[in-house]
């Protein structure tokens, strides 16, 4: 029971910073939307992402581990579908540049968007797990 409510506010948490940092990523009615995400998003990583990743364990093996952001994808794909209020839409990067290092302006769609989100849950949950 403890490490059910510690992985609930760990994704209350991560979801919350995901969307005051990654543009695109957004949820509408407050606090009610944040808390009914996050008991998805724990649901699914406790249920789910195990019996997605026995599924894809063969091409997870043949990539050498290469292939597990497809499921953290997926894991948010199906948060965003059972979660109405929350939405992954793409945005418009302005551009970045120091130095001679320049990446140019261009429109990241959901897809997109939905890998970089994925990515930053990942990571934001990882080192909240590893702090504990």
């Amino acid at each position: 029971m403890k490490s059910l409510i510690r992985s609930f506010i760990f994704n209350i948490f991560s979801l919350q910073l995901a969307v005051n940092l990654i543009p695109g990523v957004s949820y509408e009615e407050g606090l009610k939307t944040l808390v009914l995400a996050a008991i998805a998003l724990t649901f699914f990583n406790l249920l789910i992402k195990p019996i997605i990743n026995l599924l894809l364990l063969p091409i997870n093996l043949l990539t050498l581990g290469m292939f597990r952001w497809v499921v953290n994808v997926v894991i948010l794909y199906l948060l965003t579908i059972v979660v109405p209020n929350l939405e992954i839409a793409g945005f418009q990067f302005a551009g970045f540049s120091y130095g001679n290092f320049f990446l140019p302006m261009a429109f990241i769609n959901s897809f997109w968007n939905t890998v970089l989100v994925s990515f930053f849950l990942s990571f934001v949950l990882g080192f909240l797990y590893w702090i504990k």
